[in-house]
């Protein structure tokens, strides 16, 4: 194999001794460029077992590189399954706030899990609020007060069962506070391409229907156009909370019965509103669409009272 440039062949057509030669002259260049390309392929044939060489260390490397991204997608599932188990227990009670959770070592030998993957757990519930570390006093259920309640993660845990009345009252009454202001400032400020958004959503909801989950993320997607469209960078910043607390309650409301009333017209009186740039008609319009699915989801619980009287009689 040449040692030097000039000596590869092609090196006098390339310009070993004038680089500008390359622009200068292309077509040398291309005949130069050929030549090397030739120069290797003989090469190649000549020490085949170079090139297997080479090709085997490739692929040691990126089979490693695929194992090690494996190895990284399997302990993310792993600390996200063990901080929604934790998760769940604090957001449904089980834990109370101040109360001390199990040391590392402990906690990871009862869950048969390493104590870098419990570590990271409680770093992600720590990042939500839930929880807070101290040294010599161990992880800490935080106040609800410190929770980030629209994280969309700690809305799922909150729904996995069932929330209490106040919670949900809460839940709709910054729904109430928040989506008719920003339906309002969408009706003046938005854009055709905003527009075409909720339209496209709207007509993903009638397409699917909200008992599916296409039509619900239609349906969320409808009220993140809105929020996207008031042109407001901190009512935008509540998207992700405020679509994951419609996409919940939405699952909520038909957990043990279908949906009772189609709530689209609602959505479409809100859409007509914008599309129309009248701010009144789209605050008003927003309102009763939130204040209807709050309405729905307090029908959709089993009634208390009769519950009670079944047992009762039982």
């Amino acid at each position: 194999m040449p040692r030097h440039f000039a000596d590869w062949p092609g090196a006098d057509a390339i310009g070993a001794g004038d680089p500008v030669q390359i622009v200068a002259d292309p077509a040398k260049s291309a005949r130069g460029v050929r030549k090397l390309l030739s120069y290797d392929a003989a090469r190649r044939a000549k020490y085949p077992q170079a090139s297997r060489g080479k090709s085997s260390m490739s692929s040691k490397k990126s089979s490693a590189a695929r194992a090690n991204a494996r190895a990284r997608r399997k302990s993310l599932r792993l600390h996200g399954t063990i901080a929604r188990d934790l998760g769940v227990l604090i957001v449904s009670g089980r834990y109370k706030p101040g109360d001390i959770l199990n040391g590392e070592i402990d906690a990871s030998d009862r869950l048969q899990v390493s104590r870098t993957a419990y570590r990271e757990a409680v770093r992600i519930l720590a990042a939500k609020g839930l929880v807070e570390s101290r040294p010599k006093v161990g992880t800490r259920v935080s106040p609800q007060a410190r929770w980030h309640m629209l994280d969309p993660d700690v809305l799922s845990w909150i729904f996995e069962f069932e929330p209490d009345d106040n919670l949900l009252a809460n839940l709709f009454e910054l729904r109430k506070i928040v989506e008719p202001e920003a339906a309002a400032l969408a009706a003046l400020r938005r854009t055709n391409e905003e527009l075409e958004a909720m339209e496209k959503a709207l007509q993903g909801m009638a397409a699917h229907t909200l008992a599916s989950e296409a039509g619900r993320l239609a349906d969320q997607e409808f009220h993140s156009a809105m929020l996207r469209a008031s042109g407001n960078a901190f009512i935008v910043s509540l998207t992700s909370g405020v679509g994951a607390a419609v996409s919940w309650t939405t699952i909520f409301k038909q957990r043990h019965n279908p949906l009772r009333r189609d709530p689209i017209p609602d959505h479409q009186k809100v859409y007509e509103a914008v599309k129309a740039s009248d701010p009144k008609a789209a605050h008003a319009a927003m309102l009763n669409l939130v204040e209807l699915a709050q309405l729905d989801t307090t029908n959709s619980r089993k009634p208390k009272v009769a519950k009670t009287a079944t047992s009762a009689r039982s």
